[in-house]
């Protein structure tokens, strides 16, 4: 631990020590000037008013900075020992290695961390919680740590974990068309980059007109993302599959409850901002109806149903950003299998992808700690 130097108050004194109460947990946001902790941020804003203090805590080059949260500006602290003193909570938007770093000392300093990296996602002792699916697991945490899924999976894990909870879910196959932003500000700034490359031209009518104008902005893209769609997402894995498509994999299967459960995924990049979809093939132990999933799917917290092709009504991404629940439509149930339904879900993946389920997890954790 960093120590307070001789006759000078420790961090924790400085950031409002006086304003702290038995009541109200404290609360960390580690990571909160980037993408998904600006969202997290504007969330924690807007919901129940739970938390004592919210210190943030980011890199060193963010130290001094000042966010506003719950209407009130607050200095950025450097991430350090120090800075978890006194904190119940610890909410981490950071990327994996400095998650492996920094999680285990927030713990060891006595917060309940809620993690949005992959580092410990599959460990056997730390549950994967998505609280309208399995809130329960929040309670069982032998490592003092909650892990948040990855967002492709929260874009279409709610709606799925209602339907198992009615039918009994035994297979799954997704293909994903994942916007952007899930690969963070250097994604938003390739497309963008990309666009206004093509932008009043008369390109995508021949081979590679479209890679030589956008040139050397592929950023993290392995080809042009402008006017067109790259069927990866992730990192190379064993057999060609990516470490995107393995996380649904798993991470389903852990959410569920389903150790066992055939999953095959295939994640495209879209050229769309922000909000993940997915096609979903659902087959399950008994059989379904459009009528029964529809019921499901609209008492379901945390879904919105939207289906109605004839009136050319079903989610889209530019619909779906900036809102909170998992959308679903074109329900239909599988012409030749009728233990099997075809669904289309979005998901903002920053909202409920990321930040949002992590606050929803926070109170989960803030409720028992307050007793």
């Amino acid at each position: 631990m960093i120590p307070a130097e001789a006759g000078r108050p420790s961090l924790a004194d400085t950031l409002g020590t006086e304003a702290r109460t038995a009541a109200k947990p404290q609360l960390a946001v580690v990571g909160a000037t980037g993408a998904v902790g600006s969202v997290l941020l504007g969330i924690l804003s807007e919901r129940a008013d739970i938390w004592g203090e919210i210190r943030l805590i980011a890199s060193p080059r963010s130290a001094g900075r000042k966010l506003t949260v719950r209407g009130a500006e607050v200095e950025v602290v450097a991430l350090s020992e120090e800075a978890f003193d006194g904190i119940d909570v610890a909410m981490f938007d950071v990327p994996d290695q400095v998650s492996a770093q920094w999680v285990p000392v927030a713990v060891s300093k006595g917060a309940v961390v809620i993690d949005n990296a992959g580092t410990f996602r599959l460990d056997p002792d730390v549950p994967l919680v998505v609280p309208e699916v399995n809130a329960h697991a929040a309670r069982v945490r032998p490592r003092g740590i909650i892990a948040n899924p990855n967002c492709t999976t929260l874009s279409m894990i709610v709606a799925l974990g209602a339907l198992h909870a009615e039918y009994g879910l035994s297979e799954l196959i997704v293909s994903s068309y994942q916007a952007v932003s899930g690969a963070g500000r250097a994604g938003i700034d390739t497309l963008r980059a990309q666009v206004s490359a093509v932008s009043g031209t008369e390109l995508g009518n021949t081979p590679g007109d479209v890679r030589r104008a956008v040139g050397d902005t592929l950023g993290p893209f392995p080809a042009p993302i402008a006017l067109n769609v790259v069927p990866w997402a992730g990192s190379l894995q064993e057999d060609g599959w990516s470490s995107e498509e393995l996380k649904i994999r798993h991470e389903s299967r852990k959410i569920l409850g389903l150790p066992e459960l055939p999953v095959t995924a295939t994640c495209v990049r879209v050229p769309v901002i922000t909000t993940h979809s997915l096609t979903v093939h659902a087959r399950f132990e008994n059989e379904v109806t459009v009528a029964g999933a529809h019921e499901i799917l609209a008492a379901a917290p945390g879904v919105v149903l939207t289906d109605d092709p004839a009136a050319g009504e079903y989610p889209t991404p530019a619909d779906v950003v900036g809102t909170d629940p998992t959308w679903v439509g074109r329900v239909r149930r599988s012409l030749d299998d009728p233990r099997a339904l075809e669904l289309f879900v979005c998901g903002d993946n920053l909202r409920k992808g990321a930040a949002l389920n992590a606050a929803q997890v926070g109170e989960l954790v803030a409720g028992e700690l307050r007793g």
